[in-house]
């Protein structure tokens, strides 16, 4: 038994409460309770996102998911039973040249309308995400090192919450308002006061957007329309601006083909059409020239607006957020490199004597591979961007399968489904984030008429008035009498009818297609389609 709980410590490091609370806290409604749970992987390695030209860059990826979850009673203010609200799985690959924080997966269960939030206030799963999304921006800056978000906005009725399409409360977008979605979550890293203190070390921040299919008329309908918006995004990709094979000609050439310019990604509509590209081109021609077709980057998203993903009816946006870094002068870095080569190439020790053989160790079990070092030229693990429970690679993986095979149709399965997983993860150990909410709610003032005798404005077309003539209708005076008028563009002119009686002017005034002028009583102003035209009198 005490073998089976040291294996089970090896599979998983608790660390402490990390600033991710704080963060989270700023964003999130005032004095409402939000509990979360963040898992993290050491940096492992991995194949490298493109196809190189010549020797692979060695990549390492680093896994991070958050969930969510608050009070599933309405009665009690503080529920022991959970429920999660949203989830999300973020990949983080890191080279010698860049670090590349990929959105893998988000979803929600649509049980958040349990915190019964004012109408109009900002939604909580859109600041969780790019809250998220800032916190892993800041702690994984590292100096000279072109950073980059990327994702893929593809709608789908559930990725990590089985069943939770049946409940009636989750709201689906579809294509484009999903694209838009993720568009605005990105936006608030490029512009805005929430995020400047993540903007101030870099040089400059720069969003992408390209929808196969579409031209750029079209796709700017996609884009935040704030005042910086034009300047902020470009309708088009940056794959030659974040690769690093075209910063090094002398060593990958003038000449990089598509295919050594264009990542991919876990269940990415990409990466199925570049593998059919792979497969139908001979290894000899991939190496000299690259695929037959498509020989560059236009023709290949050309080609991808006739994929499955991005055509009949169906559209795939892709978006990227370029971090720029500060230029730091190192003269003479190749030089001393060079140098750093031929030194250790001379002091290169030969093994000599006798091989002394050893006992080979039976291991019972085979724990996380964490790294000794922190911090290398291929990647950055620093201890505040880590999760709150840190899994190796396999156990991360049961996790995540675990919620897989979970079911949320219903607010019962719901509960009892994340009961379940909070406990399997962490072997039964409390490991969960306790948040509340500091951020004032602020919800939109609509206007309305302080007079009790209001006019019912039955077009839709008449703008009221105010003050005292707020009751009563224009009135003309003449010696024969009082005769009612509507505005103008309401109805056609009419001849003037004598009144002498004004006693029951209010059911004359109907029958004659005329609203009656009486200041006591309440006013229905009909529209021009509602009233009947009476022939003249001969």
């Amino acid at each position: 038994m005490s073998g089976q709980s040291q294996a089970r410590d090896n599979d998983r490091v608790a660390v402490n409460p990390h600033p991710l609370v704080a963060e989270l806290a700023k964003v999130l409604p005032k004095d409402r309770r939000f509990v979360a749970y963040h898992l993290s992987t050491p940096p492992i390695t991995t194949e490298p996102l493109c196809h190189p030209p010549a020797k692979p860059l060695k990549t390492y990826c680093e896994k991070h998911f958050l969930a969510i979850s608050i009070d599933a009673g309405k009665e009690e203010a503080h529920s022991h039973k959970q429920v999660l609200v949203l989830a999300l799985e973020i990949y983080i690959y890191t080279t010698s040249f860049s670090t590349i924080i990929f959105v893998s997966k988000a979803d929600s269960t649509g049980y958040l309308n349990l915190l019964d939030l004012p109408k109009g206030s900002p939604s909580p799963i859109r600041e969780v995400t790019a809250c998220f999304l800032a916190f892993l921006v800041a702690n994984r800056r590292r100096p000279a090192k072109q950073l980059v978000v990327n994702l893929f906005a593809r709608s789908q009725s559930q990725y990590l919450f089985p069943g939770s399409v049946k409940n009636n409360g989750k709201h689906i977008l579809d294509d484009r308002g999903l694209v838009k979605w993720w568009c605005k979550v990105l936006n608030s890293l490029l512009e805005g006061d929430e995020y400047s203190d993540v903007r101030k070390p870099w040089d400059g921040i720069h969003g992408y957007l390209i929808v196969p299919g579409l031209d750029n008329y079209e796709t700017r309908a996609f884009l935040p329309r704030t005042g910086t918006a034009a300047s902020n995004w470009t309708l088009g990709h940056p794959l030659e601006k974040i690769s690093p094979y075209t910063k090094d000609p002398s060593t990958y050439g003038h000449i990089i083909h598509p295919r050594s310019l264009i990542p991919t990604y876990p269940d990415d509509p990409k990466a199925r059409f570049i593998e059919e590209l792979e497969e139908s081109t001979p290894e000899k021609v991939k190496l000299l020239s690259g695929w037959r077709a498509p020989k560059t980057l236009d023709q290949f998203w050309e080609m991808m607006s006739f994929r499955q993903e991005c055509s009949s009816g169906r559209l795939t946006g892709f978006i990227w957020v370029v971090f720029e870094p500060r230029v730091t002068s190192q003269p003479d870095s190749s030089v001393t490199s060079f140098a750093t080569r031929l030194r250790k190439r001379k002091t290169k020790k030969v093994l000599k004597g006798l091989i002394i053989t050893r006992k080979p160790q039976i291991k019972t079990h085979q724990g996380p591979q964490f790294p000794k070092v922190t911090e290398t030229p291929y990647y950055f693990w620093p201890e505040n961007g880590r999760g709150n429970v840190v899994l190796s690679d396999n156990a991360y993986k049961r996790a995540v399968e675990l919620l897989l095979h979970l079911e949320f149709g219903t607010l019962e399965q719901a509960i009892a489904s994340t009961a379940r997983w909070t406990k399997d993860v962490n072997m039964g150990e409390n490991w969960t984030l306790e948040i509340v909410g500091t951020r004032e709610t602020t919800t939109p003032t609509t206007s309305s008429s302080d007079t009790s005798g209001a006019i019912n404005n039955l077009s839709g077309m008449v703008r009221r008035k105010r003050g005292s003539d707020d009751q009563s209708t224009n009135v003309t005076d003449s010696s024969t009498g009082v005769v009612n008028m509507l505005d103008g563009g309401l109805v056609r002119k009419k001849a003037k009818l004598d009144t002498s009686n004004t006693a029951d002017t209010s059911a004359q005034g109907l029958d004659q297609g005329h609203p009656a002028a009486e200041p006591e009583t309440k006013v229905n102003v009909l529209g021009a389609g509602l009233i009947k035209k009476k022939p003249k009198a001969s």
